[in-house]
């Protein structure tokens, strides 16, 4: 006999009484989250996360070091590196090279923010970014580094950020779901797997919904040849009542997440279409994104329609764009990927403001760590740098945030952190903080304990907030 069947047996069914009321009250808060509203005026309602996957280069880009370039070739510095661990790329090497950025820098915004030249339209949003450039990580791969920016673990299996949201505060909009995924097609580089956007222990209904490139963004939502939406629903109705009659015999809240999903599906074939056709933007709208914004899948398209999604009540919007791991031909491949997704990031920025949307939208871009101001491999023309998780860059804007700022510096070198460091656990707890929510109170009791995004650690940066 297993623990649902004695409970539902026991003492006349009490027991099942007994849980049934309390999957019941799950239930009944499902909409509007388990914390039935936010913990403190929130500053933010909902986050555009820009990630770029497998780690930009700060130095080519925001951490702008001139030393290197006048010391280019030259050992680091044993004192600088202080024994600190090398990955298996660039450790057996024996000549660490310090490499200096082949691109030109300007200072930007209130704050003199060093950008690239690669970035002109980045640079152009500046006075609403703030640059946080003394984040750092203890990953040092590609797959546990993601892993710990979206889900608080290097190990798969925790629930994503966008997954934590949604079971917090539920659905804004109940015809879309909360959290939505996009991925840039045609990308190389490390792979996505679904865990980075899965809701690992929490509901299955938390999970991120993928929209991909395609004449239908959503999988299996239309209804098949000669099925018509009348049909559908009376299927859906039939269905329904099987899944109560087997609700009241087995008190299970996936069996409430599954009549969940069937209706959101329902109500996603007429909502979905709708948000995704971009028939309706202006062409100057169009024209804030660049060339390739009504090419399906592109960096430029998923960042409109994460624009889109969020004026209709999306409340987290992951964006991946892949392909910025360069141990190799960093001078060739950066600009490209800088051509890809600087207008489009600084376009949504506009967007977002022109429409009084960035006051309560919190946009955030960066990768899952930084690259080694030396070199990897022998110094060449086309150069690589290997992955650095001491120090790196990011960048978030929106409600809340102290606009036109830097926080935090690194060192001559581009190597360590000398004043106010910033862990991905910090990170992640100030994001949370604007949203209106106590990162150490949104929890959930699983094996025996209770887990929550940040672990056990994680402390608001006040630096960051305006």
């Amino acid at each position: 006999m297993n623990r649902r069947h004695f409970l539902n047996t026991f003492a006349t069914g009490l027991g099942g009484i007994a849980l049934s009321e309390m999957l019941a009250n799950a239930a009944s808060t499902a909409d509007q989250g388990i914390l039935g509203g936010t913990h403190f005026a929130p500053k933010a309602k909902r986050i555009i996360y820009l990630f770029m996957s497998g780690g930009p280069s700060q130095i080519d880009l925001f951490d702008h070091k001139p030393l290197l370039n006048k010391r280019h070739g030259e050992q680091l510095p044993d004192s600088v590196r202080g024994g600190q661990r090398l990955t298996g790329m660039s450790g057996n090497q024996s000549s660490i090279p310090m490499v200096g950025s082949p691109f030109k820098f300007g200072q930007y915004g209130p704050a003199g923010a060093t950008i690239s030249e690669l970035l002109p339209h980045t640079a152009s949003v500046a006075e609403e970014l703030c640059f946080v450039k003394s984040m750092f990580t203890e990953s040092i791969n590609h797959g546990p580094g993601v892993t710990f920016f979206q889900t608080g673990s290097q190990v798969p299996g925790r629930p994503s950020f966008g997954s934590w949201l949604s079971y917090g505060l539920g659905q804004e909009n109940s015809n879309l779901p909360s959290f939505v995924v996009m991925i840039t097609k045609g990308k190389g580089g490390q792979p996505l797997g679904a865990h980075l956007w899965g809701s690992g222990f929490l509901p299955t209904k938390h999970g991120g919904v993928q929209f991909r490139a395609a004449k239908d963004p959503v999988l299996y939502l239309g209804n098949p040849e000669g099925i018509s939406a009348e049909s559908r629903r009376l299927m859906l109705d039939r269905l329904r009542e099987l899944h109560e009659h087997q609700l009241e015999g087995t008190p299970d809240v996936e069996i409430s997440n599954r009549i969940d999903h069937y209706e959101m599906a329902f109500r996603m074939q007429t909502s979905i279409p709708e948000a995704a056709d971009f028939a309706s933007e202006p062409q100057q709208v169009l024209d804030l994104y660049g060339p390739d914004v009504q090419t399906p899948g592109t960096f430029a398209a998923n960042c409109l329609q994460a624009r889109r999604l969020a004026e209709r009540g999306v409340r987290f919007i992951q964006l991946y764009h892949q392909d910025w791991d360069h141990h190799g031909g960093l001078p060739g491949a950066l600009p490209k990927l800088c051509k890809e997704t600087d207008q489009p990031a600084a376009g949504l920025i506009k967007d977002l403001r022109q429409r009084g949307l960035l006051d309560d939208t919190l946009v955030v871009w960066g990768g899952e760590f930084g690259r080694t101001n030396y070199c990897q491999g022998k110094i060449q023309p086309n150069f690589g740098r290997d992955h650095h998780p001491r120090c790196f860059t990011r960048w978030i804007a929106g409600g809340g945030i102290a606009k036109g700022t830097v926080y935090g510096e690194t060192d001559e070198f581009g190597y360590n952190i000398v004043r106010d460091g910033v862990h991905v656990h910090d990170f992640n707890a100030t994001l949370m903080h604007l949203l209106g929510i106590d990162h150490e109170r949104l929890t959930y009791k699983f094996a025996g304990r209770r887990y929550r995004l940040t672990d056990v650690h994680g402390g608001i940066v006040n630096g960051m907030l305006a």
